[in-house]
């Protein structure tokens, strides 16, 4: 079990989430509508999902649902091949309603990285390291 095909984020307001990682950040779909049941964006290797949380929760435990609280201890990272993509990402999620919680700085381990969160608190990273490669379909190569 070396892979992982789908995230499936649960959020409150699915015509907002759609709004923001489709029409606000560009991620590819072939919805159409603005409140789907579902959503699964194209990108490249590991597949993105909003779900409504509700739902989620229910499909998960419908006698004793868990409920949402705080960060999860778990983010997303979009991996940019420059500062210069740093900045433009972050930029492009604040533009799109995302909610910038740490602007891009240099870190600790010689690289540049900021964080923002959804608008349902889903945290990402956007980060550059000035060592890193990518294959052909844009992923982070990692030895």
């Amino acid at each position: 079990m070396n892979r992982i095909n789908l995230l499936t984020l649960g959020v409150d307001d699915m015509a907002a989430s759609l709004h923001f990682y489709r029409d606000g950040l560009g991620f590819e779909t072939s919805v159409k509508e603005d409140n789907p049941g579902i959503v699964f964006f194209k990108n490249g290797g590991t597949r993105l999902a909003l779900y409504p949380l509700d739902e989620l929760a229910k499909d998960i435990d419908a006698a004793d649902p868990p409920q949402k609280s705080g960060f999860s201890g778990i983010t997303i990272a979009f991996n940019a091949k420059s500062e210069e993509e740093v900045d433009a990402v972050m930029d492009q999620a604040r533009k799109a309603g995302g909610t910038v919680l740490k602007e891009p700085e240099r870190v600790f381990w010689g690289g540049y990285s900021g964080y923002f969160a959804d608008p349902d608190g889903f945290v990402w990273e956007v980060a550059f390291g000035p060592d890193w490669q990518f294959d052909g379909q844009d992923m982070l190569v990692i030895d």
